[in-house]
């Protein structure tokens, strides 16, 4: 019986993921054909997401601060361990940022297609890929929106592991634009919907938004202890 929910739970998943995106597809078509509309587009991807986090029993729960009110602009750097990131980094942000996400994704049906229009894309093994994937977020930063990125790069294929070495992408955008990163502690994600296919359940998403790590001063001589400075906020609201 349980290998029986476990199918039922996944494919009840990715029905919702893609379902709720066909029936409004002339619609994003219109909102991604222009950077103007993405704020329009960013409100429909948190009616989504919230859309696909309720009908799977997902409570979203924030143990701590909320999310800055978008008076400066802020890069996001919250672990990576389950597909529902994507849908709690939207559930929870009120202001419009763009994800700088990985190739993979775009190959996924329809979802994969919007995706590409509106994220940063990075081909992790295409070093021209990384240089144009900095210089995008850059650019999304000078015009004040602001920035996502998942620092481990990858999730850890090991369950055992809860988070892995941060690249350096997300510490060098915020130091270049003296921008305050804003650390995320995803706790739950892992449990309720991980990467391995026979697992997971309704329940809880606890959140930890910490305190924002300012960077002004800073140069890139101090990337490195930025970096593990934020790798360590992330790692202690995981053990709570």
């Amino acid at each position: 019986m349980k290998f029986i929910f476990y199918i039922f739970w996944r494919c009840w998943f990715y029905c919702w993921v893609l379902f709720t995106i066909i029936p409004v597809i002339p619609i994003l078509l219109v909102v991604t054909s222009s950077e103007k509309l993405y704020p329009i587009f960013f409100k429909i991807a948190r009616a989504w997401a919230n859309t696909i986090l309720f009908v799977m029993g997902f409570k979203v729960v924030l143990t701590d601060n909320k999310l800055q009110n978008g008076a400066r602009s802020y890069v996001y750097c919250p672990n990576h361990t389950s597909m529902i990131d994507i849908m709690v980094m939207l559930s929870i942000a009120k202001n419009p940022f763009v994800f700088v996400g990985k190739k993979e994704l775009t190959r996924i049906p329809i979802f994969g297609f919007f995706y590409k229009r509106t994220c940063i894309i990075v081909d992790r093994n295409n070093s021209k890929s990384r240089i144009a994937v900095y210089d995008e977020a850059r650019r999304r930063l000078a015009n004040g929106v602001d920035v996502c990125i998942f620092p481990e790069g990858l999730v850890p294929d090991d369950e055992s592991i809860i988070l892995d070495t941060f690249k350096n992408g997300a510490f060098r955008l915020a130091i270049e634009f003296q921008i305050p990163i804003v650390p995320l502690s995803f706790m739950d994600c892992k449990k309720r919907l991980s990467y391995t296919f026979f697992s997971g359940s309704p329940g809880k998403l606890r959140v930890k938004v910490h305190p924002i790590i300012e960077t002004k001063g800073l140069t890139l001589k101090d990337r490195e202890s930025l970096k593990q400075k934020t790798f360590n906020v992330v790692k202690s609201g995981l053990y709570q």
